[in-house]
């Protein structure tokens, strides 16, 4: 294809298929330890470390290449007390009188409550906003599209990057969360997506024993 304006030459290598599947298992093999932790230890992480993560994020693919995110990193001590005890009041309403039977039963096995201490323990709380619309310098505003599949993909990539350079992670989605907003400053036209707890294990964490499903119940392949 000739270049044309706004458009430029692919930067793509053709693997041989042999090479393709040593790396698709590869991954596959490093992505299957990756587990939710919920023991921390406040041993800080580099900055760059953080920052590498959260560009490999940003290469996500977005609707119309809006790039609807913003990641807040939290490290201050103070604003982790904040979130916590935010975080902790909507939890305790959560068990106490919005999660049905039903959905406390499933939560069981994982041995979750109310208590959140690794939101300070961490030492980085990644908050995730997604943003409806794009606001310019001048004012104007941008309809962004397809952000939650956009902010969910972005999420996914942040996740993957901070495992493979060796860091533990545990999704934290206390609803609702718009205290976020409020801690953080952030402008109304955001809204809080998810907060990403970051750090290494403690030392003699454990994690739930659970299994995932094997591939023929979570794939279909059409011939």
């Amino acid at each position: 294809m000739a270049e044309s304006k706004g458009f430029i030459p692919l930067n793509f290598a053709v693997q041989e298929p042999e090479h393709m599947e040593r790396a698709a298992q590869a991954f596959y093999q490093q992505m299957a330890t990756r587990r939710s932790v919920r023991d921390f230890s406040p041993q800080p992480i580099p900055d760059s470390v953080l920052e590498s993560a959260i560009l490999a994020a940003g290469t996500a693919p977005s609707g119309a290449n809006m790039q609807p995110w913003h990641f807040v990193v939290v490290q201050n001590p103070e604003l982790k007390t904040q979130i916590r005890q935010a975080a902790e009041k909507e939890e305790r309403e959560l068990y106490r009188h919005r999660a049905s039977d039903e959905w406390l039963d499933a939560l069981a096995p994982l041995g979750t409550d109310a208590s959140k201490p690794f939101l300070e323990t961490a030492p980085a709380l990644i908050a995730i906003f997604l943003k409806k619309v794009t606001i310019d310098a001048d004012g104007t505003k941008h309809k962004n599209y397809y952000t939650p599949e956009s902010v969910g993909i972005a999420t996914g990539m942040l996740i993957t990057a901070l495992h493979k350079a060796g860091l533990a992670t545990l999704t934290h989605t206390p609803s609702p969360m718009k205290f976020l907003t409020e801690i953080l400053q952030r402008p109304s036209h955001e809204r809080p997506f998810l907060l990403l707890v970051v750090g290494y294990p403690a030392e003699g964490a454990l994690v739930p024993n659970i299994q995932r499903l094997p591939l023929s119940d979570t794939a279909t392949f059409l011939k």
